[in-house]
């Protein structure tokens, strides 16, 4: 999900030294997204990787 994420900004930097604002706009936006998205997904399965653990130990 970070490659795409890395994909949407690089294609939202050169849109956006193009011209191209509404499509480097939209390109950042899911670019914004997808990172939060990853950073929320990691959050979660550290706190049940570190409960898991705590349980097992």
């Amino acid at each position: 999900m970070l490659k795409w994420a890395f994909i949407f900004f690089v294609v939202s930097v050169v849109a956006g030294i193009f011209g191209f604002t509404g499509i480097a706009a939209g390109a950042a936006s899911i670019a914004k997204f997808l990172f939060f998205a990853a950073l929320v997904l990691f959050l979660i399965f550290l706190v049940l990787g570190l409960t898991i653990f705590r349980t097992m130990g």
